[in-house]
């Protein structure tokens, strides 16, 4: 039925009317390619579109086709979620929009109201999940709203953790088999991390699952005395998900506080890939990337589940191009055990000596960890090889991209934590410390430009590299979104451009410069036979504290001193006949 949305004009013609679709475990395990229904588009992360009608011939006429304001500030990450022709967009300060998606019409608009008195370390939001005739959005103050898709009224709320004791999310939810599952952040603040399911009709809790060991857990013993209490191993980004396997992978945090010697032990589940059963949250599997975090290692980006062939033999694939530094092929089993198949590092690292050849597990140079009165200098640097960000796979060109960042190192000194108050920083590690942190590779000469940022492409089947594409004096905070015609779209540099490349060769085929820097999930979408590709820019959050550090180190004349904040949406086609053949 077609329906005129709260928010639409009083007297609404054609054009804003849209037809919506509820949203099904079969659309979500096999999403149609006119639509992108979550966050990376299917349930295996890959970010991958199949449409093709934008292709390497006709991507130098893509043109915007319509742009919209957020009229909020701060870092824009979610990518548009597109239904049937219906655009769900989130924003800092739990915003989300409801949009046609053919003519950029606000169909309504939902703001809740947080806490004056809450404080956002990360003011921003990844993403809606859809289910049914809901609309799910979490908040930085710790809650989970349910939206009716068509009405943009509150159906539930539940409020999963008090934001007062320091938690708070970010994620986009994952939604299958009638659960909402998500996870909170609040390392920082020496939470206990979890991940938690809620009931989709209701939003009663479901399950609850903590990502830090503690009494009764087999892996208690990797923490001493009781520093599990305030572990951190926070979760916020969207897993992964197996439908056949009815397993949901989630990327953990590191440690807390920072300083490894705070907490002895390898610190079970943080800096990790954790396999848990939908049905009952169950850990059945787990891989830990690196023990005893020193370096706010984050590996919280869900694995990208591939189907790879090594030596005549089929491996379900979980892939994650980690914080660390290192690219991580693990085999998955029906039954949840992850088993280590390789790792390799994808950027300069200096932290590990060694990995161990059947588990993976690293040796570390001593010298390289920071720790209470023990000042160390590492590399890759504190936001790592790669940080959120998610890579993409194109089953097309066989190859997996990775949004990376090299040459950055950093250095720190450790203190003792102290007493925990809740809602106040306790990582262990003055601030100053830690916004000062930044350091140049040795041997890298910043009299004239270097590579910082860059996109690489991987073949999973032979773990080579096959290419890479470098930018000069900027960070590359860009996800990245390839599709059926073999283009990857991708921003994330400090010069505000969002470009297209090609997938086979790396080479850049188009670029505009946008209102502000670009930190949104690309997604891709049709209607009426058009295909289009949506993506937010509004700079923000750690982009832009990480650009402070760069300019630091690099001559006056080369910083970008200024990068417009303020969220905007913008969509893209292609112009002229190619888009009309169809």
């Amino acid at each position: 039925m077609a329906l005129a949305f709260a928010g639409a004009p009083a007297k609404a013609g054609p054009a804003d009317k849209v037809d919506y679709k509820p949203v099904t475990d079969q659309r979500l395990a096999n999403p149609e390619p006119e639509n992108w229904l979550q966050y990376r588009g299917n349930y295996q992360s890959w970010g991958y579109s199949p449409l093709d009608q934008i292709t390497a011939k006709n991507v130098t006429k893509l043109v915007p086709a319509w742009s919209l304001s957020t009229g909020v500030s701060e870092g824009h990450q979610a990518p548009p979620i597109v239904n049937n022709g219906v655009m769900f967009v989130t924003t800092p300060q739990a915003q989300v929009m409801a949009i046609n998606a053919r003519t950029g019409e606000i169909l309504w608009r939902y703001q809740k109201e947080l806490p004056p008195e809450l404080s956002q370390l990360h003011p921003t939001n990844r993403g809606v999940g859809l289910y049914g005739d809901s609309v799910y959005m979490t908040t930085t103050d710790a809650c989970v709203v349910a939206l009716g898709a068509t009405t943009g009224k509150v159906k539930w709320e539940k409020c999963v953790a008090p934001w007062q004791d320091g938690y708070y999310m970010t994620l986009s939810p994952l939604v299958a088999k009638g659960k909402v599952v998500v996870g909170v952040s609040g390392g920082e603040y020496g939470v206990r991390g979890f991940i938690t399911a809620l009931d989709a009709e209701t939003g009663n809790e479901a399950w609850k699952t903590y990502t830090v060991a503690g009494p009764g857990d087999p892996a208690a013993d990797t923490w001493k005395g009781d520093s599990w209490k305030t572990g951190g191993g926070s979760v916020w980004i969207q897993g992964s998900y197996d439908p056949a396997a009815n397993l949901a992978y989630f990327g953990t945090g590191n440690g807390g506080p920072w300083t490894p010697d705070a907490r002895p032990g390898d610190n079970l589940y943080t800096s990790s890939v954790v396999a848990l059963d939908l049905d009952s949250g169950k850990i059945k599997g787990h891989h830990q990337y690196h023990w005893n975090d020193a370096w706010d290692w984050d590996e919280v980006s869900a694995p990208v589940l591939i189907d790879i062939e090594r030596d005549g033999k089929t491996i379900p694939a979980a892939i994650h191009a980690g914080r660390n530094g290192y690219l991580w092929t693990l085999e998955r089993s029906k039954d949840g055990p992850l088993s280590f198949v390789e790792a390799k590092p994808f950027v300069y690292q200096n932290v590990f000596s060694s990995l161990d050849p059947k588990t993976g597990r690293p040796t570390y140079d001593q010298s390289k960890i920071p720790g209470i009165n023990r000042r160390a200098a590492f590399c890759p640097g504190l936001w790592g090889g790669k940080d959120w960000p998610p890579e993409a796979y194109n089953p097309k060109t066989g190859l997996f991209y990775i949004p990376s960042n090299d040459n950055l190192c950093s250095e720190l000194a450790g203190a003792q934590a102290g007493t925990r108050k809740p809602g106040e920083l306790y990582i262990g590690i003055p601030i100053d410390e830690v916004l000062n942190s930044l350091r140049l590779r040795d041997g890298v000469d910043k009299s004239k430009p270097f590579a910082i940022g860059a996109i690489q492409a991987w073949d999973p089947k032979t773990g080579k590299k096959a290419w890479q594409h470098d930018f000069q004096d900027s960070a590359n905070w860009g996800p990245l979104l390839t599709t059926g015609s073999g283009l990857i779209f991708a921003g994330g540099t400090s010069d505000r451009k969002f470009r297209a490349l090609d997938g086979s060769t790396g080479k850049v085929l188009w670029e505009t410069r946008l209102n502000s820097g670009v930190t949104g999930v690309p997604s891709s979408y049709m209607v009426d036979g058009i295909q289009y590709v949506a993506v937010q820019a509004g700079w923000g959050v750690d982009a832009e504290r990480m650009l402070t550090g760069i300019n630091a180190l690099i001559p006056e004349e080369r910083r970008v001193s200024v990068l417009p904040q303020g969220g905007v949406i913008w969509v893209f086609r292609v112009m002229g006949e190619e888009a009309a053949a169809r």
